[in-house]
């Protein structure tokens, strides 16, 4: 496979000129507001038993995410620990949801307390009632309710993920002083997401290969994966849909978020990736507001990062930051 983008020289100055809507910041406010007007309590239910594990503590957890609708997560923990633990809460790639807790062991044997948060409509435990826009979309959540901003998939899914930062001061044995949010690939973009809305309530981010960002160029150069739904839409619907659909993507762009993050940041790129290219990597990382900043290059990787490399990688600059357990 070859190199998919520009050359790491070209890579580190890119900028790409802003596309920030005016109403950005007031439509997002507007958005978390509405969704936390909506009573209801974290619950949270012990299921260690079902899965046979020894040293982590499972619970099932319920929390109040868009319009108040109930959003599936795991929560867990090393057992036998009291806390208050750091806790990372977890975003899910394009097409997952939380899965099984089996399928997240690394950080609670790191010590760390992890939320899993389901993906609405993707996994199966969250569903997405959606706003009933009527408005066509192809298969896939891209282009679902695009007509506008109000409508998008992606703004009840990003509200999900602030609610569930929200949801750890209700959780007992979690130091909400020391969250971190990660993910990968779309998991990536909605950790910066979180990380642009939240603002020093998110001690640290971790955005991996991240999906949803830079959006205009990513249609272009992307030879795989998600975007291409965003170019069938158009392709199907002709030239004259093309302002509005950037348009109302320009509000769930991970480089508008990155511009509005301080947590510091622990980025990571595939120079070989066909899904997220390189370049749509580096508009949302050379935009980071926040000054710690890091980017793990992974020169001859594919959408998959560094694989099992990166955990490591994690857990190290996680400790130099102070956001380690305490052994």
């Amino acid at each position: 496979m070859p190199f998919t983008d520009l050359g790491l020289d070209e890579l580190i100055g890119y900028h790409p000129e802003s596309t920030d809507p005016r109403d950005f910041d007031e439509f997002w406010r507007r958005t978390l507001d509405e969704a936390r007007s909506h009573s209801g309590a974290v619950k949270a239910e012990r299921v260690t038993a079902q899965y046979g594990l020894r040293t982590v503590d499972v619970d099932d957890v319920r929390f109040p995410g868009w319009n108040g609708e109930p959003v599936a997560a795991w929560l867990l923990r090393p057992r036998g620990v009291d806390g208050p633990l750091p806790v990372v809460v977890t975003c899910i790639g394009y097409s997952g949801g939380r899965g099984l807790p089996t399928d997240q062991l690394l950080w609670s044997a790191a010590g760390y307390a992890q939320l899993v948060v389901d993906s609405r409509g993707q996994g199966r435990d969250t569903p997405d009632h959606g706003m009933g826009d009527g408005t066509q979309w192809v298969e896939g959540f891209m282009t679902k309710g695009i007509d506008s901003p109000e409508n998008h998939y992606y703004r009840r899914l990003i509200t999900d993920c602030v609610r569930a930062v929200d949801a750890v001061a209700e959780l007992p044995g979690l130091d909400g002083n020391r969250i971190v949010v990660t993910g990968g690939s779309q998991g990536g973009g909605l950790a910066l997401a979180v990380a642009g809305l939240s603002g020093d309530r998110v001690a640290a981010v971790m955005p991996d290969v991240p999906f949803l960002c830079h959006f205009r160029e990513a249609t272009q150069i992307a030879e795989e994966g998600p975007y291409l739904e965003i170019v069938t839409y158009l392709r199907r619907h002709s030239q004259h849909r093309v302002r509005q659909t950037f348009a109302t993507l320009d509000y769930f762009d991970g480089v508008n978020f990155a511009r509005r993050a301080t947590a510091p940041a622990l980025f990571s790129v595939g120079l070989m990736d066909p899904v997220c290219p390189p370049r749509t990597v580096y508009a949302a990382f050379n935009s980071y507001a926040g000054e710690d900043r890091t980017m793990t290059v992974w020169p001859f990787a594919d959408h998959g990062g560094g694989y099992g490399a990166n955990p490591p990688t994690q857990l190290s600059w996680l400790l130099d930051r102070g956001l380690a357990p305490e052994r």
